[in-house]
């Protein structure tokens, strides 16, 4: 295997190559199963929607000329000449003086132009209305073709389909949709050390922590994760398993093997399977370094470090928005989309220039506002992922950080 890496990529660098990899297929589902996935194709609005001008509340339907002026010491009197049913259009037209009971979700009839909330009004007898508060055109009125008009375009390919859009597939008849196929990711954990979690660990030997920790980020993001088992320190056998991944998975993450150690065959590996191409080895971010990417064909291979905290860092930074990309989102690796919290640090920071350090951090809540403190050395336990809120992320051109400084704490 090189003993070298190659030449070391920024990580906006790195991300711009994992942009390059395009998305999976699509596929038409009914809308109900759809919830979270990316759309595949741009969607118009198959009708008005409303389909006619409606009351937002329980109120008088009226034209708002005839409450000009009108308040408390001043009412305007109309008369209230129908009551319109919620389930039906009116048959009938609003003469001037005249108003019509409406119920929250009531076609305005024509004539009327708006609506005055029953709070604002009060019944007198004889069928006249004393009407308390003036209205404006179009107040308490949602308009037709106001959410969504005939024709027009409604959702974008790309967009992820949360609740208020799976509401408004729902509201406009639309039963089927085309989305992205979620992306079946192979996950592999590499290493002679490394025995399954069932087993009981010998001196030097530990249990498989990465593929079910990878696993689990890779569902979170919107991912089928397909587990491949662990693989020893066997050159052959590593590129036999990584064929057969490949084979049944539209990208493939293996940890462990990424770095410079004699026993390292992952490079190897990959550059002896067909079609091959090693686009980086190495990123310039801490942790995280001797991370690998390559193509196989159309298929990624994300090489991490064995280490299971930095495994979960370049997963976080990484990892999660190619699995977001392949699944279609258009929008993967825009970062102002992390969940951020203000903080102050708690102590200084050393960093290094020249690569961007992303350190776990805890939040603690004081008197004086939230505090931020840096989760640094022993990164190989499991409490400091544990114990964590979120990360740091530390500019490339910074040589670190002062105590007392605002930062912003991305929220894992």
């Amino acid at each position: 295997m090189s003993s070298r890496f190659l030449h070391t990529l920024s990580r906006s660098d790195f991300c711009a190559l994992l942009r390059r990899f395009a998305p999976t297929a699509a596929e038409t589902l009914p809308f109900t199963t759809t919830f979270d996935r990316i759309l595949a194709e741009n969607l118009t609005a198959p009708e008005d929607l409303p389909q006619g001008d409606r009351s937002c509340m329980d109120g008088y339907a009226l034209a708002a000329a005839d409450t000009f002026g009108a308040g408390e010491g001043n009412p305007a009197y109309l008369e209230c000449r129908y009551a319109i049913e919620i389930n039906a259009y009116p048959d009938f037209v609003l003469a001037p003086g005249e108003c019509a009971w409406i119920p929250t979700g009531g076609f305005l009839p024509p004539g009327a132009d708006g609506v005055v909330m029953v709070e604002h009004t009060q019944d007198i007898g004889g069928g006249t209305i004393e009407v308390r508060q003036s209205a404006a055109p179009g107040e308490n009125v949602m308009f037709r073709g106001e959410d969504a008009r005939r024709g027009a375009p409604l959702l974008n390919a790309g967009t992820r389909l949360g609740v208020p859009q799976i509401g408004l597939l729902a509201a406009l008849g639309i039963g089927e949709v085309a989305v992205h196929r979620r992306p079946r990711i192979a996950i592999l954990s590499t290493g002679d050390e490394i025995v399954p979690v069932h087993a009981r660990p010998r001196p030097g030997e530990m249990r498989d922590v990465n593929s079910h920790a990878l696993a689990a980020l890779v569902a979170q993001a919107g991912g089928d994760p397909v587990l491949l088992g662990i693989v020893p320190d066997d050159l052959a056998t590593l590129r036999e398993t990584l064929a057969r991944g490949l084979a049944r998975s539209d990208a493939l993450f293996l940890s462990g093997g990424s770095s410079k150690g004699t026993r390292d065959h992952t490079l190897d590996a990959i550059a002896a399977l067909p079609g091959a191409d090693i686009l980086a080895h190495g990123v310039a971010m801490a942790p995280g370094k001797p991370t690998i990417l390559a193509r196989v064909g159309t298929k990624p291979i994300l090489g991490l470090p064995g280490q299971v905290g930095s495994a979960q860092v370049v997963m976080l930074v990484l990892g999660q928005p190619l699995v977001r990309h392949l699944s279609g989102d258009g929008r993967a690796f825009d970062e102002t989309r992390r969940p951020v919290r203000r903080a102050r640090l708690a102590r200084n920071l050393a960093s290094r220039p020249g690569r961007e350090d992303y350190v776990r951090v805890r939040l603690e809540e004081t008197p004086e506002g939230c505090l931020a403190h840096p989760l640094t050395g022993k990164s190989g336990l499991l409490r400091t992922l544990l114990h964590s809120h979120g990360l740091l992320r530390v500019a490339a051109e910074a040589e670190g950080l002062v105590a007392g400084q605002e930062v912003e704490v991305w929220l894992v």
